[in-house]
């Protein structure tokens, strides 16, 4: 039987696992536009559990460690993947309700219950993906179950399915199949899994190799404990880490020992082929020198921590504090980043605009807090991407006050769903054609190739200009220029009435009113291009055609 120590462990050590190996995660995504990966965001999702698992003490029963992780969950997640994560574990929670010791009955339940609630969340359910590796998981599990009700043979049977199902998933989606890889959220959620039964089967919590390269295993704990405590106060300049391969039997001890007289957070592990090192210190040549006395170096990492902690500060978005609800009143918040976006979506009403787009989704978190700092009785919602309005419709049932999420999946429907916003209308008419008016815009997108990729035949080389219509990836080109001059083309037809062209980051004033007179003169002639200077990043240019 598991209970709740253990839970709590496995929870943390599914966390590491998938921080751990979030990169190759991303890496399976097929689409080569830069965005909130998968890897990633699962990983922020359950970095939100593992804060709250290592709160909590030794005798909680399996069910209220499993309550928290759930809330925490619901609150962290990040993009579609995130969001499928926290509602499996949501199961855990209603599954494991009121259990002190989970059996592998409660576990295979749990998770069916999981599943269930992820189906229902998903608008249209896509098999092959990590809903069929959830799904074929708890259907094995519950038969596992049937037989032997060992809460650890249970849990090897729902990994093992798990990943059985992840090697179906590109026979299911053709898009894989041509790829040649495996669906990205399945192969997370395997991850996770076997990270909880490293905890279940081993009693071994999985290293934390992002927090710490040189943490031995198991013991991530007490790492985290020590490096935690220069989070507040910096009293060496740089985190240096290094790890050599050894050629002589000098004790490593000598090393800490060397360490420890020129810094401090100093973790020495070594085993018969190598020795790990990580220290804060002011020298860090002196420490990887010493380092050299015991081998040869296989790779180092050195990073000012004072300049890390001074762009956080200056980085770190102004809390935004919670504000009773006005009776009667309708409020906005807007997903936007660029300082351009912002202040428009500001300009158009929005109270509130949460930072974040394609690279960097937004929690549920996050655009809870920014509904409860918006002092309305109903606040409307625009994510403007596809993959942020799970996470903002997981807001509803958290807000002290009604949400509604219009469905926008890019920044000129957002711009568009506000002007239509008519204050004499009622909420739910508002609702209806702020989203018909959104639906009604064409949106075009210029950016870059994150990786090297193979999509719909062509072949994609990292760095390459890309052109989406309406997300769709629909060609490439060798300049920015020549893409915006080609996306012009395909959108702009005589019967648009309303075009406007926002640049980011990476785009000079000049070369945007260039291409505006381009876009005016030549393709759109009779209607008025609208220039905007949105910042945004990731996007050169982000074209709205109506």
């Amino acid at each position: 039987m598991i209970k709740g120590s253990v839970l709590r462990d496995a929870i943390i050590s599914g966390a590491n696992l998938i921080e751990n190996k979030k990169r190759s995660v991303d890496e399976l995504n097929i689409f080569p536009v830069p965005d909130g990966d998968t890897g990633t965001n699962m990983s922020m999702t359950m970095s939100a559990a593992r804060k709250e698992m290592l709160q909590m003490s030794d005798d909680e029963p399996a069910g209220v460690v499993a309550a928290k992780a759930a809330s925490a969950l619901l609150r962290g997640a990040r993009g579609n993947s995130g969001v499928i994560t926290s509602l499996l574990f949501r199961g855990f929670s209603k599954g494991l309700k009121g259990v002190e010791n989970a059996t592998g009955t409660d576990l295979a339940n749990a998770l069916t219950l999981g599943v269930e609630a992820a189906y229902k969340a998903v608008m249209k359910p896509t098999e092959g993906t990590i809903l069929t590796v959830g799904r074929v998981a708890a259907e094995r599990g519950r038969v596992a179950a049937s037989f032997n009700n060992d809460a650890n043979y249970v849990w090897d049977e729902i990994c093992n399915a798990a990943e059985d199902a992840l090697e179906t998933t590109p026979e299911l989606l053709p898009v894989l199949k041509r790829a040649g890889v495996v669906d990205a959220g399945g192969q997370g959620l395997c991850y996770i899994f076997r990270g909880m039964q490293s905890v279940f089967r081993d009693g071994i919590i999985a290293a934390s190799e992002v927090a710490d390269s040189a943490a031995p295993q198991g013991d991530v704990d007490s790492f985290k404990s020590t490096v935690a405590q220069f989070d507040e106060v910096i009293n060496f300049t740089y985190c240096t880490e290094f790890i050599v391969e050894k050629e002589n039997d000098t004790d490593p001890a000598k090393l800490r020992t060397f360490l420890e007289s020129i810094g401090d957070c100093v973790v020495v592990v070594d085993d018969e082929e190598i020795i790990k090192v990580h220290v804060h210190t002011n020298q860090p040549g002196e420490a990887i020198t010493r380092g050299l006395t015991y081998g040869s170096l296989i790779s180092n990492k050195i990073e000012n921590m004072r300049k890390q902690h001074e762009n956080a500060g200056a980085a770190a978005p102004k809390k935004l504090e919670r504000v009773d609800p006005v009776e009667g009143e309708i409020g906005f918040v807007a997903v936007a980043a660029g300082e351009g976006l912002v202040s428009l979506f500001h300009d158009l009403g929005c109270e509130n605009v949460v930072s974040g787009g394609q690279t960097m989704n937004p929690s549920t978190e996050d655009i809870l807090e920014a509904v409860q700092a918006t002092a309305a009785a109903t606040v409307f919602v625009l994510p403007n991407n596809k993959n942020i309005i799970m996470a903002a419709e997981q807001a509803i049932p958290l807000a002290d006050r009604r949400v509604v999420v219009l469905p926008t999946r890019t920044i000129p429907q957002g711009l568009t769903a506000m002007l239509a916003f008519d204050p004499d209308s009622t909420i739910d008419e508002n609702a209806v054609d702020m989203y018909k008016a959104a639906e009604k815009v064409g949106t075009g997108q210029i950016t870059y190739a994150a990786r090297n990729s193979e999509f719909n035949d062509k072949k994609i080389k990292e760095g390459e200009i890309l052109g989406l219509v309406n997300g769709k990836l629909t060609f490439t080109e060798k300049s920015r220029s020549k893409a915006i001059a080609k996306l012009a083309k395909q959108m702009i037809t005589k019967s648009s009435s309303f075009i406007t062209l926002i640049y980011g980051e990476g785009v000079t004033d000049d070369e945007a009113e260039e291409t505006r007179k381009y876009i005016e003169n030549k393709i759109a002639k009779n209607v008025e291009v609208t220039l905007v200077n949105g910042g945004q990043p990731v996007y050169y240019y982000i074209l709205s055609v109506e």
